[in-house]
């Protein structure tokens, strides 16, 4: 169902940026870019995970707990300001501090009236050379979710999340009309040659396929800029990482109505088109012919 006045059609806008050591100079960098967008057309507006830092995860380091804020709080507040004054709907990635111990890394969506419209914790937790995310954030606790903005019904799932497809599928069957996944991720310097091109390749088909099986929009929206998870000057050991850009909105077939480059910062504008769900789905009804009679072994882990 759609909240009463949705247009049936909207604009999102994608900040593809780069994150520098001071995450003041970051989170103001987002709202001028937030607001930028606004001024293209934009009436959802998505930013990457964990924009107002470089991506800090690259080493265990309990010092970095300082970074976490609690929702609502500054980032939040700041957001929530910008939304009201360009009347938008804004999906932004914060470094949750639910409580003493207990961290999230969260996406929160901001209505155009600047109203907290909700939060969605990432479910799936990367632990992999250089991601070492299970060592900052437990587990999402909320399920997947969808938010009516003022504009449409959105769902937001973060990063690591892009591999699944039963996210994707239970966000979509609560009536998502696009998914959004705010993103970190890029390629280890030394593997780019051999295995850069496929591991973009793979990232791209497997978003691509959640709008095809599902018929929803997908907005994926990834950082740029080589990085060392530089914070206030203290680097993590190692070459770093070479955050691939690419951010791209497809439609519910799949097709790709906006792509950004690998080495620069942009803001992509993109149409949101309701009836283009119902056609695709009238022609191709996945959700239609799905045996949901069949599916319960799902829930295992594998079946031996």
């Amino acid at each position: 169902m759609k909240m009463t006045g949705q247009p049936e059609k909207f604009r999102v806008g994608l900040v593809q940026m780069r994150s520098g050591p001071e995450p003041a100079k970051n989170l103001q960098a987002a709202t001028e870019w937030t607001r930028k967008a606004a001024k293209k057309g934009a009436q959802i507006v998505c930013l990457p995970e964990l924009f107002q830092t470089q991506y800090f995860c690259q080493r265990e380091d309990a010092a970095l707990f300082d970074l976490a804020e609690p929702v609502p709080g500054p980032a939040t507040e700041t957001f929530s300001r910008v939304a009201r004054e360009a009347g938008i709907a804004v999906v932004m990635s914060v470094f949750e501090k639910r409580a003493p111990g207990v961290y999230h890394n969260t996406a929160v969506i901001i209505d155009a009236d600047g109203t907290l419209r909700g939060i969605y914790r990432k479910m799936h937790i990367p632990d992999d050379p250089l991601y070492y995310e299970k060592f900052y954030f437990a587990p999402g606790d909320l399920g997947f979710k969808v938010f009516d903005t003022r504009f449409g019904k959105i769902g937001a799932l973060v990063c690591w999340d892009q591999w699944y497809p039963e996210g994707a599928r239970l966000t979509a069957m609560q009536g998502a009309q696009v998914l959004f996944y705010p993103t970190s991720i890029g390629w280890h310097p030394a593997e780019k040659a051999k295995y850069g091109e496929a591991q973009y390749d793979a990232w791209r088909t497997i978003q691509r396929s959640h709008a095809i099986a599902n018929g929803v929009y997908v907005a994926a929206v990834n950082r740029v800029g080589h990085e060392t998870g530089n914070v206030r000057g203290r680097s993590a050991d190692g070459a770093g990482l070479e955050f691939w850009g690419g951010s791209f909105l497809c439609d519910p077939f799949g097709k790709v109505l906006a792509e950004a480059s690998h080495d620069r910062e942009d803001i992509l504008i993109g149409e949101v088109d309701l009836r283009a769900i119902e056609e695709v789905r009238r022609n191709w009804p996945f959700l239609r012919d799905r045996r949901i009679d069949s599916y319960a072994p799902i829930t295992q882990r594998f079946i031996d």
